[in-house]
């Protein structure tokens, strides 16, 4: 598999545009068993075994494979993940992701071609707004 380059692939770069640095990787053929935590933003490429709490952005490029429970404030999937993720701002799904595992986020975008066996809540945990619509429908 061909591992993500973060600069040039234009599926990431409006998220990943806020992200000044990533100051954790896991690099291709490396296994790291464990759990993250803290405020930090990490870039997988190699495969991770564990749990993580990260206030901050995860990344599992093509290359990636995350075992376990993800937990960020914004998780990018290219590679592969079995276990449930939850972001409290957003999920992104590339094509090239295949994901078992259950999907919790406020917002979930899933590219076509991406593989997912699991269930999506994209219940917000902040109040939910609602309203009427004012605008007359047109009718033809």
């Amino acid at each position: 598999m061909q591992a993500l380059d973060l600069d040039k692939k234009q599926g990431f770069r409006r998220t990943l545009d806020n992200i000044i640095r990533f100051t954790s990787s896991v690099g291709e053929g490396t296994l790291f068993t464990g759990s993250f935590s803290g405020g930090e933003n990490i870039v997988v490429r190699g495969q991770v075994q564990g749990k993580s709490d990260v206030e901050g952005a995860v990344v599992i490029a093509e290359s990636g494979k995350w075992l376990g429970e993800l937990s960020a404030d914004v998780v990018i999937v290219a590679g592969r993940v079995e276990g449930d993720i939850s972001a409290r701002e957003k999920i992104e799904v590339q094509a090239s992701a295949n994901i078992s595992g259950n999907l919790t986020s406020p917002v979930i975008a899933i590219e076509s071609g991406a593989v997912h066996d699991g269930r999506i809540d994209m219940t917000n945990l902040q109040q939910i707004k609602r309203y009427e619509e004012k605008r007359e429908h047109s009718r033809d």
